[in-house]
């Protein structure tokens, strides 16, 4: 999925290499695939943004308390031939760490009091968990939050090449949410000594969402900045400098920095080989889980 979505981007633009952003999950998908790429000899990405992701798992933080080997096997063995993982049942675990917020607040203040929630664009998109495929679920239970095998060089193999994250050696944004109950920031913090390119890491206020949709209208909350990436992440903090506002302001100085030249937006979208499919947002977005 990602080495298609890199070449979709090349056919569309014509552009040599871009910037890539992953986003959770999403990041760690990008990393290996641009381990793999290097192993390959290819260069189609400029720099690397990480938003709120692990690499290792050494402390996967509260979500821990439901891994064990048992759990991991029984998982493999009722997600076998093309089963679906049903995202209601993510969405439970997820609530569950934060079971005050998520679910014991509409108890009381819906069922008991008969108060009807307020719109929250934030809990609504938290709400909309999306089912994954069975096989993938599995593997990525056992290799990283059980094993942590993804920052094990050769220890994994991506479409026939040996993994090695060292080998990810561009320019990467890391961020991580300081209240983040899903990717521990400390956690996040520890990717730093498996990309060997020029790294920055940013801590943002809030949490695994809030800490990322913070747009700079808004000015709100604050992040980290130039602490010290040789220490402990809690080192870092105790030396970086805290800004006020968003961290996107931040982050647009570095990305304008890893990029060419602006030029003029496209009027069309796509191309012959990808016409556009519907307008946007599109239909599978508004599709529900359940």
């Amino acid at each position: 999925g990602v080495f298609k979505a890199m070449d979709a981007v090349q056919a569309i633009t014509g552009a040599k290499q871009m910037n890539a952003l992953g986003f959770c999950i999403g990041g760690a998908l990008l990393s290996c695939a641009l381990a793999v790429e290097k192993v390959k000899r290819k260069n189609r990405v400029a720099s690397l943004t990480l938003l709120t992701t692990m690499l290792e798992y050494t402390d996967v933080g509260e979500i821990g308390v439901y891994l064990d080997e048992k759990f991991v096997a029984n998982k493999e063995a009722e997600l076998q031939g093309g089963t679906v993982m049903d995202g209601k049942e993510l969405a439970t675990t997820f609530a569950s760490l934060r079971a005050n917020d998520l679910i014991w607040f509409f108890v009381v203040n819906n069922y008991l009091k008969g108060k009807t929630p307020d719109a929250f664009d934030l809990l609504y998109w938290n709400s909309d968990s999306t089912n994954l495929p069975g096989c993938m679920y599995a593997w990525y239970l056992r290799n990283t939050y059980w094993e942590d095998n993804l920052v094990k060089p050769g220890k994994l193999e991506i479409c026939g090449t040996p993994l090695d994250l060292g080998k990810v050696s561009l320019p990467t944004y890391i961020l991580a949410a300081r209240e983040d109950h899903i990717v521990p920031w400390h956690t996040a913090f520890g990717s730093l000594k498996h990309l060997k390119g020029d790294n920055t890491f940013v801590l943002a206020a809030s949490g695994h969402i809030a800490g990322v949709v913070n747009p700079v209208s808004k000015n709100k909350r604050s992040y980290w900045i130039d602490g010290p990436q040789t220490g402990s992440a809690h080192d870092w903090l105790a030396s970086a400098e805290e800004r006020p506002g968003s961290w996107w302001s931040n982050w647009s100085q570095w990305l304008a920095g890893q990029g060419g030249k602006a030029v003029a937006a496209p009027s069309e979208l796509g191309n012959n080989g990808h016409p556009p499919i519907e307008a946007a947002p599109g239909s599978y977005v508004k599709v529900r889980a359940h």
